[in-house]
This record gives structure tokens, sequence and C-alpha cells, in this order.
């Protein structure tokens, strides 16, 4: 039953995001969602610097960090450990403050957490004594407690109705009463995706979340993640160490590395959506792959 549920969510169609710059000069054609509302928030990350000290040591962790994601736009941060992926995906969170620059989500800088910014990590962090369906009801029930005013406030039956929309949108249906020790690796991944989506933010921030998979769940995760993306066109930003995942998943790749470390080069990935595990073997990935690498070198 793991396994199949494991392999739901084979992706569909979905347009192709271009570069955007920074500042100044003329934009470029937007994807075809442009000019209705996008449920994704553009990120506009300028000039990024962080530096943590301890015991009298002094450690540059990030640089004059720069870059603009488009709104409803997949983005992938690739680099090598160290190279201060981590650093910039906490910040943007709001859950690090920068030391130099700024970071605006949907046009508001970032000045702690928010329930607009959803994060995911390399473990998928499910309360163990919950079930599947009142995990992904965490975030929404904690917001009420808390007095939340939010435009997404929703009463007890939405609530519900949502979380079984969820999970059946998840492939979990049958296991909104599992607890997460009876779910496998992939099904716990995509109860925390489902939790995350609950809090209907408008920014996903993934932190290496299939680096402990195994590569055929891995591969049934990335699929999973397509799909999702194209249903809701929530602006992602990726963090990897696998060029192959960076190129298979991003609209663009931002190469992360150097001393002090930043963002050395932004590579548009010219592959056609949907995108699948074949595409690996194109001349097109391939010579994407191949510039990746000069770029890590460089």
């Amino acid at each position: 039953m793991a396994a199949r549920a494991d392999a739901a969510g084979a992706g569909t169609d979905a347009p192709v995001a271009l570069p955007l710059p920074l500042s100044g000069g003329a934009h470029p054609p937007g994807p075809p969602w442009e000019g209705t509302t996008p449920p994704g928030a553009e990120v506009v990350i300028d000039s990024v610097g962080k530096v943590f000290r301890r015991g009298g040591r002094r450690t540059v962790a990030l640089a004059g960090a720069s870059l603009r994601v488009r709104a409803g736009e997949l983005v992938s941060l690739l680099g090598p450990s160290g190279c201060g992926k981590s650093t910039l995906l906490r910040i943007i969170a709001g859950a690090l403050p920068a030391d130099e620059g700024s970071v605006t989500v949907g046009g508001r800088p970032v000045t702690g957490p928010s329930p607009d910014r959803g994060m995911l990590f390399q473990t998928p962090m499910l309360f163990g004594w919950l079930t599947t369906r009142d995990n992904i009801l965490f975030g929404p029930r904690a917001q009420r407690a808390r007095g939340s005013a939010r435009r997404h406030e929703r009463d007890d039956p939405e609530l519900a109705e949502e979380a079984a929309a969820l999970l059946d949108r998840v492939g979990l249906a049958g296991f909104g009463e599992a607890f997460p020790h009876e779910l496998s690796g992939g099904m716990q991944h995509r109860a925390a995706f489902a939790r995350a989506l609950a809090a209907r933010p408008s920014l996903l921030l993934m932190d290496e979340p299939f680096g402990a998979l195994d590569a055929i769940t891995r591969e049934r995760m990335h699929e999973f993640l397509l799909d999702i993306w194209d249903q809701h066109r929530i602006t992602i930003i990726f963090v990897t160490h696998d060029i192959e995942e960076a190129i298979l998943l991003g609209d663009r790749v931002a190469v992360m590395g150097g001393r002090p470390p930043g963002i050395g080069e932004i590579i548009d990935i010219p592959l056609a959506r949907p995108r699948h595990a074949l595409d690996a073997d194109t001349e097109a990935f391939l010579a994407a792959k191949r510039r990746i690498r000069a770029s890590l070198r460089n």
C-alpha cells in the first residue's frame, strides 16, 4: 500500500518562467499566467550578508547575495556544503536576521517568521503524537489559538474539508488517522508538504527535503513536487547540492560558493515542462549540467 501511495503525483504541463534581472532594465516576457494574480509571491534578495561571531572568531557565512525570484517561479539554490545555502534560506524565512542587505517577499520586508512563508527540511518534522490529519491542521489551529486575524482563517468545517482535500491531493486519502511511524519515508514527506500547504503560503522554502531518501523514492518525490507546484503555483526556493536535482526542478539555478560565500551565477534552464527523470538523458539537460559544473569550479 505504501509503495502504491508513493507513486502518486506524476508531473503535468507547466510553463517555463524566464530569468528576471535584479534591478533596472526591461523585464523579460512573463509566464502564461501573468496578467492574473499568481498565488506565489515575488522574492527580492538584495546584497544580503551574514557574519557569525563566536569566541572571538568571525565567520562570513554569506556576502552580497542578490537574487530576484518571480512570483510562481521554482528556483534551485545549488552549491557545496558551507556555501551559505541554508543560511540564506533561513534569512528569507525570517528565522535568522541578515547583517547586511534586505529581503522582501510579496513587496513586504522580511522582519521575522510568517505563515505566508512555509519551510520544509531534510526530515519531515511531523509530530509523532498526532495523526496525519492533525499534523496537517496543526498550523491553522495554532493560528486560531493565537487569535490570528489573517485573511485565510477558516471555520472548523472548512478546515476539515480542506484537510480531506489535501490528503487526497497528496495521495494519503486513506491515511488521515495514521501516525507518522506508520507511514513510509515518502509518505511522511508528502504529509509534511500537505501541512505546509494548509497554511496557504505564498512562498515555500525547501532545504534539501529529499536528501535522505533512497533513489527510487526521491524520483517519485520529484514528480510529486513538480505536480503540486504546477497545480498551486506557489513560489518555491529549493536548496540542494545535487546538480541533476537542481536542473530537473528549477526554472533557474542560482550557483553558490566562493570565499566569501555568495551567489556566483544564475543559470536559466532551457527545458520544457513537464519534466521527468528521462530528461536527464537529453542533450539540453547535459549541456546545462556541464555549464553548472564549470560555474561551480570557477
